[in-house]
C-alpha cells in the first residue's frame, strides 16, 4: 500500500513528501494522521535537525481539503475535522527543529495555512497560494488568523472573501515566499536552507520557536474555538455539501 506521506532522512534533513498526486496531494483524514506522526517521529529523533515538508509531483505542494471527504460531514464531523486540524498545527508549531516549505507547486487553502506555519518557502514562478475556500462553500476560521498573523487584516479579508489565488511574484512582494528559483532548483535550495539551518544550535532553536509559539497562541486557541462553532454551523445549514456537490460536477464536466 502507498504511504501518503514518505518519510526520507538525507544528512541531518528529514524530509516529508505529501503523496498523493493523483488528487493534488489533497488533505484527507490518513493524511493528515500520517503526517502528524511523521512530525512527531521527526521532532523527537535527536539525528534530525531540521524538517522540509514538499508535495508528490511537479504540480501541486498541496491543493489543500479533498472535497470527496468533506461533503459528506455532517455538524458532528466538521467538529472532529476541526479538532483534526488542531493536531496538526500544533505538531507544527511544537516542533523544536526549523521546518521549511518546499514549494512545487498550488498551496491553496488549508495547505496555504500548512506552508504558512512552516518558517521558509522556496517556490518557484508557477507557484500559487490562497484561500478559496469559500468557493466551495467552507467557511476559513483558522484561515484568517494564520494570514492576519503574516499579511495584517486588509489581506486577509481579500484572500479570504475572494478566494483568489496569488500567483509567486505577489508572493514573493508580500514577504511568504523567501526565494523563487527555477522548479527543478526548488528542492535543492530547500536542502541547502535546512542543511544552514540544521547547524545551528538547537536549544536556542527549539527555545526560538518555542517562543513564536507563546507569542501567537492566544490567537491559535481562538480560531481554534471558533472554528468548532462556526463549521459546525456552516455545516448544519447544508450549504457547504451543496456547493461541494456543485463545485465538484463543475470539475468532472470541464475535465
Amino acid at each position: 500500500m502507498t504511504d501518503v506521506v514518505i518519510s526520507t532522512q538525507e544528512g541531518a534533513v528529514g524530509i516529508l513528501t505529501l503523496n498523493r498526486p493523483e488528487v493534488l496531494n489533497a488533505w484527507n483524514s490518513p493524511m493528515r494522521q500520517r503526517l502528524i506522526e511523521k512530525l512527531i517521529q521527526f521532532s523527537d529523533d535527536d539525528s534530525i535537525r531540521a524538517i522540509v515538508l514538499t508535495g508528490a509531483g511537479d504540480r501541486a505542494f498541496c491543493a489543500g481539503q479533498d472535497l470527496n471527504e468533506t461533503k459528506s460531514f455532517d455538524a458532528e464531523r466538521a467538529k472532529s475535522w476541526v479538532e483534526e486540524w488542531k493536531t496538526l498545527y500544533n505538531a507544527l508549531r511544537s516542533s523544536p527543529k526549523p521546518i521549511i516549505a518546499a514549494l512545487n507547486g498550488v498551496a491553496a487553502g488549508s495547505a496555504f495555512q500548512v506552508a504558512l506555519l512552516c518558517d521558509f518557502r522556496i517556490g518557484h514562478a508557477g507557484v500559487r497560494m490562497g484561500q478559496p475556500e469559500i468557493n466551495s462553500g467552507i467557511a476559513s476560521t483558522t484561515g484568517p488568523w494564520i494570514m492576519r498573523e503574516h499579511l495584517g487584516l486588509a489581506r486577509t479579508i481579500d484572500l479570504t472573501l475572494s478566494g483568489r489565488l496569488m500567483n509567486a511574484d505577489e508572493c514573493v512582494q508580500i514577504g511568504i515566499i523567501n526565494k523563487i528559483v527555477e522548479p527543478e532548483q526548488v528542492m535543492p535550495e530547500t536542502l541547502a536552507l535546512a542543511n544552514m539551518l540544521a547547524e545551528k544550535p538547537p536549544v536556542a532553536m527549539r527555545l526560538d520557536r518555542q517562543r513564536f509559539k507563546e507569542m501567537t497562541e492566544a490567537g491559535f486557541e481562538d480560531c481554534l474555538a471558533a472554528g468548532t462553532r462556526i463549521q459546525a454551523e456552516a455545516y448544519a445549514s447544508g450549504e457547504p455539501q451543496r456547493m461541494m456537490e456543485l463545485f465538484l460536477s463543475r470539475r468532472t464536466k470541464s475535465s
